[in-house]
């Protein structure tokens, strides 16, 4: 099946063209990341009208790309959640509109489910597996038993770790989005020179919360006789990242082990981060576990990863009506409903 999928669910607005769920033909992505930075994060409403200048210019460098035209296109799979309501609305009517003038199959999928199978665009992968979606706005623990068929096991209470990253960032001056410029701080500091807390590492549950180490940081910058930079700077960029990297990994190995799960997953925009992938890769080693990253085009939003589950379920059968709304929440253990 040759699929066009889209994808819109925040500032990315983004079409891909996939074969038969595995093959990407194109994956095209317009971000918005200069329109939003002067505000030190996503604004909703300008988000929803840049989709709307971007979506038609994504989805004809889609097609051209990947060497076919819509006449060609068998299927249409799109974000419908979750995410913001203005932004997901905008790629939904688009894949609905063409949907209905083509006569073609549409299904609706859901943004996180995209990302812990973006894997299997570039490898197999044999279920089951435990994915941990890191990114902005996510920071869960999934068990995946297949396409479709999918577990929480734990998630953050508060803020996620990508929003964390964002929120220091913010808070230290380095811009908009941070958690890359922080990564590539900590690469140059000592990770032991400040003690930042490891919230929830110790509980039970396999829950995340990532607010109170946001706090420690602000508090250590305000306890300081000046402005926190140079070497200064890279010491607590390395600090915090090992703090928020420690709680990840630890957290995801132990549902590993308490959910008897030998493969790993890690996905979203976070599974960029140099020193997650640099500690997950080293402790699942120890361990004689296997863990898989996608390669950093498929990280951030993108349409190419919603490939995978929109060719599963419409080679299933699966049909979504042109009624289809966006959902703002979404909780993956019920994207059969």
């Amino acid at each position: 099946m040759l699929l066009l999928t889209l994808e819109s669910s925040c500032d990315e607005t983004a079409a891909a063209v996939v074969r038969d769920g595995r093959q990407v033909l194109s994956n095209v992505v317009a971000s918005q990341v200069d329109v939003h930075a002067r505000y030190g994060g996503v604004v909703p409403e300008l988000a929803s009208r840049k989709h709307l200048e971007a979506i038609s210019v994504v989805v004809d460098q889609a097609l051209e790309e990947a060497g076919v035209s819509l006449d060609q296109i068998e299927g249409i799979a799109v974000t419908r959640g979750p995410g913001l309501v203005g932004a997901l609305l905008v790629g939904l009517s688009v894949a609905k509109a063409m949907a209905f003038a083509r006569n073609l199959p549409l299904v609706g999928v859901h943004h996180i489910e995209g990302h812990i199978l973006a894997p299997l665009l570039e490898q197999e992968i044999a279920f089951p597996y435990l994915a941990l979606a890191v990114s902005g706005g996510h920071t869960h623990l999934y068990r995946v038993d297949g396409i479709g068929k999918y577990a929480i096991l734990g998630r953050t209470v508060d803020d996620a770790s990508g929003e964390a990253f964002d929120k220091v960032a913010k808070l230290l001056g380095l811009g908009y989005p941070g958690g890359i410029v922080i990564d590539r701080l900590a690469a140059e500091g000592n990770p032991k020179a400040i003690d930042f807390p490891r919230p929830m590492l110790h509980k039970k549950n396999l829950n995340f919360s990532f607010s109170g180490i946001k706090t420690a940081v602000l508090n250590y910058v305000k306890s300081q006789d000046g402005p926190v930079e140079g070497e200064h700077l890279k010491d607590l960029a390395a600090s915090f990242q090992a703090a928020v990297v420690e709680v990840l990994v630890r957290k995801t190995l132990r549902a590993a082990g308490e959910n008897d799960l030998q493969r790993i997953v890690v996905a979203g925009g976070v599974a960029c981060n140099s020193g997650l992938r640099k500690e997950m890769i080293a402790e699942c080693d120890k361990r004689g576990v296997q863990v898989f990253f996608p390669s950093p085009a498929l990280c951030g939003d993108n349409a190419a990863m919603l490939g995978v589950a929109g060719n599963s379920y419409l080679e299933a059968g699966r049909r979504d009506p042109l009624d289809l709304n966006a959902l703002a929440s979404w909780p993956l253990d019920r994207v059969s409903g």
